[in-house]
């Protein structure tokens, strides 16, 4: 190589998913035919309203222009009324709501917003790799906190406070969970706050799954106190089978937003504007559309138990989202190991629990969006295997 990288990609490995799903592709191609079980990648449609209304846009000849960096007006008024809707959160469309390309997008827009070299960010261990490695790329020092299945999941607020947080800047939470499907409550969302609020700390939501498998959607920006400290991305990916699409939004005080539009204006020249037509029809989805999307998920979630009983793992059945997050059985080292051995005899791919960081090295991850007669299959590869009695 001619031109070397910039010193920020050394610490920066490609995306675990983007090398496996590689691996997985070639040896596809050679004739394996492994199922993935890996990637939470919604397999299911968009409503048939938003489908119309995307075709019938995009024939306008005057929808194919740029568009205003901070949206339409249509999609921020229908994510207001969804937000309003959904979570009983009030929030002003023009000033208080931030389309994004994607909340992935908004990771990094936020990181660049607020984050200078050598701030620190509180990031869950487990959690959603794109935390550690966005803070990486934009200079910033990373400070796990250690989420466990004896503390449910959840932040250890006595242990955080043992830790000198003058230099945190930003703390990433998210849950519903990734990876361990862990719901919400009242409780905790106001121990977040309090502690965003004490030490001066940006607390960012990520909020993706709260409509998936889980019977009290929560939104953190519904809390007294709230808006002081807090952001939320949430994002039509899960909850709308829009993965796709690449439809997101910022929620947050007007100051925040502000912030974020500084970097997101120099970084892209909006969104087409049928797609952004289209998803403010997909947050009109009734609750019989999304009951008949969880209906087919927990009969997946079903299988899927079976698959992981057969394995011999352990997990919740309290688990919300799109992904069961279990425990390997104490006779295997690890979840890599467990993983690869399930690829190698079975061909079926689950996901192993170490990419989410160290705290999930015992576990590994299987994702409901595969159908129900491929999810059938993999449970006979499993039940016909040496796996059955790991």
């Amino acid at each position: 190589m001619i031109i070397p990288p910039a010193n920020r990609l050394e610490h920066v490995q490609e995306y675990y998913f983007a090398r496996k799903l590689r691996e997985i592709r070639s040896r596809n191609a050679q004739g394996e035919d492994i199922i993935n079980l890996g990637i939470g990648n919604p397999d299911m449609m968009p409503s048939a309203s938003t489908l119309d209304t995307l075709l019938e846009t995009a024939t306008q000849s005057g929808n194919h222009g740029y568009q205003p960096y901070k949206g339409s007006p249509i999609l921020r008024n229908g994510f207001q009324e969804w937000y309003l809707r959904t979570y009983g959160v009030q929030l002003d469309p023009e000033s208080e709501l931030l389309p994004l390309i994607g909340s992935k997008e908004g990771i990094m827009h936020i990181s660049m917003a607020f984050l200078n070299p050598g701030d620190q960010v509180l990031v869950p261990n487990p959690g959603y790799p794109t935390y550690s490695s966005v803070s990486r790329l934009v200079g910033a020092t990373m400070i796990p906190y250690h989420l466990s299945e004896g503390q449910q999941w959840k932040p250890d607020f006595d242990q955080l406070e043992t830790l000198d947080l003058n230099p945190v800047k930003i703390m990433w939470v998210n849950y519903p969970h990734m990876p361990t499907g862990t719901p919400p409550s009242d409780e905790l969302f106001k121990k977040i706050i309090a502690f965003g609020k004490k030490h001066q700390i940006l607390i960012c939501h990520d909020n993706p799954y709260s409509l998936v498998l889980n019977d009290s959607p929560k939104s953190i920006l519904a809390y007294e106190g709230a808006t002081e400290t807090a952001i939320e991305l949430n994002s039509l990916s899960k909850s709308h089978n829009m993965a796709g699409w690449r439809v997101g939004v910022l929620a947050g005080a007007q100051s925040y937003i502000n912030t974020v539009l500084k970097v997101k204006s120099n970084m892209d020249s909006g969104m087409f504007l049928p797609a952004q037509l289209a998803a403010a029809e997909a947050l009109k989805n009734g609750e019989n559309w999304h009951e008949e999307r969880n209906q087919e998920y927990a009969a997946r979630r079903e299988l899927i138990w079976k698959i992981l009983e057969s394995l011999q793992c352990d997990f919740s059945r309290n688990q919300a989202g799109m992904f069961v997050w279990a425990k390997i059985p104490v006779s295997m080292d690890d979840g890599e190991t467990f993983s690869e051995r399930i690829l190698n005899q079975a061909k079926v791919f689950l996901t192993p629990g170490f990419i989410f960081g160290s705290e999930g090295d015992q576990y590994i991850r299987a994702s409901l969006c595969c159908s129900q007669s491929l999810l059938k299959q993999a449970l006979d590869r499993i039940l016909s295997s040496q796996l059955a009695n790991v």
